[in-house]
């Protein structure tokens, strides 16, 4: 099973060229230990610097900092294969596909040089901590304070559900440099945090329903100093910054579930072919082919969406709005084949043994990160 079968418009040989080396590593280097992973609550930070060899990490870094200076479509590409063939996840989409970019497009030339070929590399995890206990996805919300003492922030707050959060070795924090100003967005500011720093600490790393294997922590900052020079762009313009980059973190979200919704889908095929019942394969009822046939058909739709997706955004014409529809329509759309596969396994399907009920708990969580699909919504309609 693969990903090859698929008449796809967004790539060309190069990025299918590229698609055999990510596929490799994902079979070779990630799946044999997707089980491990997942019962240790974290992917080692080994891992990292031999995706990092491959080109695999922040392809789309300028060759100036590292990297290869490649097409967001490189990227697409290692979040399908890691969530069709890898089936863990990793991290690496967060540093990829967004972390990247702030720095990329904000970031000083001090910033880039220091941490961009780290990132490339494998050497440096990054994370990105927005959410708050109390503040999820209203972001004009948190609470999380960095006020100038001199030359220095002094920052104190807690983040929560943070991905990468305990391998992270950089931090970008969204906090309040101005409390005061109204409105409260324009006190937001994006603040780069090593993880060295005295008075930063981990919390737990979080006790999940899904992605086991993906380190999601807790954050604390009590008193933490950092330059005023670790300022990501400049000070206050933190939500723009963050509203800027969500069509492109949303996609990404929308290129995983849509990749995770097949393999289970083909999986599922296999499984109701092989499996009988009353005598006769699973997928000879007519029930299983009707709700097949229907997953397929919306699938195929749910690639060709995705492929205009890609070209928008590769164009920069990629509204925050439709960024936000395909965040939407293709975790629903995961959601719905998840559902409707793990039923077609049967009890089968309720055993972590195998692979759907596994797909099936990661899957919960799109539909809340990256802003909840009733954000989603919001968003759209604020549109019309």
């Amino acid at each position: 099973m693969s990903l090859d079968s698929l008449a796809r418009t967004a790539y060309d040989e190069d990025h299918e060229a590229f698609r055999q080396t990510v596929r490799r590593f994902m079979l070779e280097e990630i799946a044999p230990h997707a089980a491990e992973w997942a019962e240790n609550g974290i992917v080692p930070k080994a891992i990292w610097p031999k995706a990092g060899e491959l080109g695999l990490l922040c392809p789309t870094v300028p060759a100036a900092y590292g990297g290869l200076g490649l097409d967001f479509g490189y990227n697409a590409i290692v979040d399908e294969e890691s969530a069709y063939h890898g089936r863990a996840t990793t991290g690496f989409s967060l540093q990829s596909d967004i972390v990247t970019n702030y720095l990329v497009s904000y970031g000083s030339e001090e910033q880039k040089r220091e941490w961009l070929p780290k990132m490339v590399a494998g050497e440096a995890i990054t994370a990105i901590a927005m959410t708050e206990p109390g503040t999820g996805s209203d972001l004009q919300g948190i609470r999380t304070t960095a006020k100038k003492d001199g030359n220095h922030y002094v920052i104190n707050g807690s983040k929560t559900y943070i991905t990468n959060g305990q391998n992270a070795d950089l931090i970008l924090v969204c906090a309040k440099t101005d409390t005061e100003i109204e409105p409260k967005w324009k006190g937001v500011s994006i603040i780069l945090v090593e993880a060295g720093r005295e008075g930063f600490k981990r919390g737990r790393n979080l006790d999940k329903i899904g992605q086991d294997e993906a380190d999601t922590s807790e954050l604390f900052f009590e008193d933490v100093r950092v330059p005023i020079t670790n300022c990501l762009g400049e000070e206050g313009k933190g939500f723009i910054y963050l509203m800027s980059e969500l069509p492109q973190e949303r996609l990404s979200i929308a290129v995983s579930a849509q990749a995770s919704a097949q393999r289970a889908f083909d999986d599922t095929v296999e499984f109701t072919r092989e499996r009988k019942a009353f005598g006769k394969p699973v997928l000879d009822f007519q029930n299983t082919r009707f709700t097949l046939a229907d997953l397929k058909t919306k699938l195929q739709v749910g690639w060709a969406h995705l492929d205009w997706a890609l070209a928008r955004l590769l164009k920069k014409e990629l509204t925050p709005e439709e960024g936000a529809a395909a965040k939407l329509w293709h975790t629903e759309l995961q959601w719905e084949v998840m559902d409707k596969c793990l039923q077609l396994h049967g009890g089968a399907g309720y055993m972590n043994e195998y692979p759907i009920a596994r797909a099936w708990r990661s899957a919960r969580v799109t539909r809340i990160f990256g802003g909840t699909n009733e954000i989603m919504k919001e968003l759209i309609g604020r549109k019309l």
